[in-house]
């Protein structure tokens, strides 16, 4: 028998930890022959921690949102007793979480063990590097690459292929090749989970991309912040110098060496744009550097270089071992193969999701994902990261590829989807996610560095009640400029939060300027607290938990709110049992 605990950063936070380690304890206990083994995040973080149970037949049964005290009637029943447990295993619904993906790039996540490169090894693992080192030219690579239609999905699509042959015929001996593991959106939870769960897919992808375009030297950049990736990949990398397959003389092939390090990054969000990146890379602040020479030319120390992020290196190995027409014949016919994405926000079911290019938003949200929280209206979804745009619910069937989700304002990125309900006030949204562009902003472009400063405080403004005639054409005009006089993708996407959303939900902002309400009743300063004649009981509750003593009234009789000493904490709302507390 095998226990398989899955111990992504997800799984570790629900209590993975803990459940393992009651695991042992009891099999320690009771003298059982059971392998216990780890995995890394399957995708369906809304289940963790998940325990899979693999018999002598090698037959699972998996097991959800695991605690300590489940341990011990798991061991008796299932593994003692032969019998699974109905009540804890995974239903039906959610096992059409998977069974509706076309996983690549998550492949082998929550299915192997990170940590044992056997295990990557047992399905043809590192067969591919293989296969191009000794069968095929790095011409011949790049072919296969360019019919697969690969594009990078790090945020602006562009194709794998175009880059890798430019570094290639960049002229120079030394070449880079770099996998940026350090984006700042919610798609870096992707990244992140490739490297806790299969770092070897990453390995291999660029151990590839360094043959086909001549780079001796790869370098990861992975964000401090992720310690249990940097732990994986550090493991990861040594067992592959190991076998052969990084070092001198890779899979015993004379005159090709390649070789990675690990550098460990600060996370800015500015380094998601590649000459920032390689800015910090060299020790210098990460700024962006004005293009051309772009990377493929002079990039870093000077030298040709080639920069992916993780998701498109774990396609890659998949790609040459398959076939580039096999990832082709799945998306679409621009958008090629498969995207995962980071279901978040007002999701059922949030985690990752592998799709195949082309699936409509509804699809994925609704029949994925599980549909709205409590079962609210679907608002809308933001898509893109923070510098991402709002697609808004009478666009739910447009296909996710690139061209049709540029159309809608919003940007691919590198596959962060934020689900709203019909709570989320989308003048605050845009607040929100423009604050966190304009404190990631390095500073170098005037137009980035004042005009998101500018916006922000329009925004505040508005969400305080203090909005202006001419402040949506203002948000508008200044978003634009934006747009046009930033350097680099951080200052050009940076308004797209603010301009999809007034583009699908002007009369929000204009609720907020003309009439002074916030209509999902989320900006504190528009609301005014009340109470019910009707409905009031004089229960006495709503006064008593009021911290600034703004309710008054005798037992058994109406209450009144006195709104200038209201704070609008809403703690009476809260305790109201009879809906008598209105908020307008």
């Amino acid at each position: 028998m095998k226990i398989v605990i899955g111990q992504g950063s997800c799984g570790i936070a629900a209590g993975a930890n803990k459940v393992n380690a009651e695991f042992e304890r009891v099999i320690k206990d009771r003298g059982l022959d059971v392998e216990l083994t780890l995995t890394g995040c399957i995708g369906m973080c809304h289940l963790e921690p998940i325990v899979d149970v693999i018999d002598e037949k090698n037959e699972k049964s998996t097991y959800v949102r695991v605690n300590e005290e489940m341990v011990s009637e798991i061991i008796e029943k299932h593994i003692v007793g032969k019998e699974e447990i109905d009540g804890y295993v995974i239903s039906g619904n959610d096992k059409d979480i998977l069974d509706k993906q076309e996983r690549i790039a998550l492949r082998n996540c929550g299915i192997i063990n990170p940590e044992h490169i056997e295990e990557y090894m047992e399905d043809g693992g590192y067969g591919a590097a293989e296969k191009c080192i000794k069968e095929m030219s790095p011409d011949e690579v790049i072919e296969e690459i360019k019919k697969s239609g690969l594009r990078g999905r790090g945020g602006a699509g562009f194709p794998t292929w175009f880059k890798w042959n430019a570094a290639r015929r960049s002229p120079g001996e030394t070449k880079y090749i770099v996998c940026n593991a350090d984006e700042g959106d919610p798609g870096a939870f992707m990244d992140r989970s490739i490297l806790e769960g299969d770092p070897h897919s990453l390995i291999e992808g660029m151990i590839i991309g360094g043959y086909a375009m001549g780079a001796k030297q790869g370098v990861i950049y992975v964000r401090a912040e992720y310690p249990l990736a940097i732990v994986r990949l550090k493991i990861a990398i040594e067992q592959a110098r190991d076998k052969g397959f990084l070092g001198k003389n890779v899979f015993g092939e004379e005159g090709f060496d390649f070789d990675l390090r690990i550098k460990a990054g600060a996370g800015a969000f500015v380094c998601g744009e590649e000459t920032a990146l390689i800015a910090s890379l060299e020790g210098e602040r990460g700024m962006p550097r004005l293009k051309p020479p772009f990377p493929a030319q002079k990039g870093y120390w000077g030298k040709p270089t080639n920069i992916n992020n993780v998701e498109t290196f774990a396609n890659v190995p998949w790609i040459l071992a398959r076939g580039g027409n096999a990832f082709a014949g799945l998306g679409t016919e621009k958008s090629n193969g498969t995207k995962v994405f980071a279901l978040t926000g007002k999701i059922k079911k949030g985690g990752l999701v592998e799709v195949p290019m082309g699936m409509p938003l509804r699809e994925i949200i609704f029949d994925i994902g599980g549909g709205i929280k409590e079962d609210k209206e679907f608002k809308a979804v933001q898509m893109g990261g923070p510098s991402g745009g709002c697609i808004p619910s009478q666009l739910l069937d447009t296909p996710v590829d690139y061209d049709s989700i540029n159309k809608t304002g919003a940007i691919m990125g590198s596959g962060g989807m934020v689900v709203m309900d019909e709570t989320t006030c989308m003048v605050d949204m845009a607040r929100f996610f423009l604050e966190f562009t304009r404190k990631e902003s390095c500073g170098k472009c005037i137009y980035c560095r004042i005009g998101t400063k500018r916006m922000l405080e329009i925004l505040t403004r508005i969400c305080d009640g203090e909005g202006r005639d001419g402040d949506i054409e203002l948000l508008e005009e200044l978003g634009m400029k934006i747009k046009e006089g930033s350097l680099c993708g951080l200052g050009q996407t940076a308004p797209n939060p603010v301009l999809s959303t007034i583009r699908y939900f002007r009369d929000e902002y204009e609720s907020h300027i003309y009439d002074k309400k916030c209509p999902a009743k989320q900006c504190t300063s528009l609301l005014t607290y009340s109470i019910s004649e009707d409905k009031c009981i004089g229960c006495t509750l709503c006064a008593r938990k009021c911290p600034v003593d703004a309710i008054s009234g005798e037992t058994k009789k109406t209450h009144k709110i006195d709104v200038e000493k209201c704070i609008k904490c809403g703690q009476c709302e809260k305790v109201c049992k009879f809906g008598a507390v209105k908020v307008m």
